[in-house]
């Protein structure tokens, strides 16, 4: 926030901001690929605490969903939570599942479509992310999983790391 702040004080015009805004999600990320399933790479990632008592408050994407509402209306936008669209990473059959429990026992049958997801973009020299995204000049926000080539700022980063990318008038080509 006090990065935002410092650029619109200083009289730069921010036309995008994208980000890796949790740390959960980060580490189920930076570690999805090690040869594990993803349902695997959750239950570690619960188990070292890094996730939510019921992982489905961290998969759902709704905390990034909060972050970019906050981040969009510092710039300007008026957009409320449910003005931006969030890739849920829970899926849709374990959404209504009664206890965190049921969804980490039936998580694994979902492991098919996460793998396939990752060897597309490993098969492209990528990796996956779950980021935010405030676009500015287009007067929206959005939260998703998005594929990113290796080299990109967003693919170094380790364990629970975030990272945050201004784009502004002064910083265009190279984001910030």
């Amino acid at each position: 926030m006090g990065t935002l702040k410092h650029l619109v004080e200083t009289g730069d015009r921010v036309e995008r901001i994208e980000g890796i805004f949790s740390g959960t999600l980060s580490y189920i990320f930076n570690t999805f690929g090690d040869g594990r399933p993803f349902s695997e790479v959750v239950l570690d990632a619960k188990a070292k605490g890094f996730t939510e008592p019921d992982p489905r408050d961290d998969l759902n994407g709704t905390d990034v969903a909060r972050k970019v509402a906050i981040l969009a209306r510092e710039c300007g936008l008026e957009l409320e939570l449910s003005d931006i669209p969030v890739e849920s990473l829970v899926p849709e059959p374990l959404r209504a599942s009664p206890s965190a429990a049921e969804y980490m026992a039936r998580i694994p049958e979902f492991d098919g479509e996460m793998a396939q997801r990752l060897q597309a973009a490993e098969a492209s020299g990528e990796v996956l992310r779950f980021v935010g995204v405030v676009d500015v000049k287009g007067g929206k926000g959005c939260v998703e999983l998005r594929r990113y080539p290796r080299t990109h700022p967003f693919a170094q980063l380790s364990g629970t790391d975030n990272i945050i990318a201004f784009t502004t008038k002064r910083y265009t080509r190279q984001p910030l």
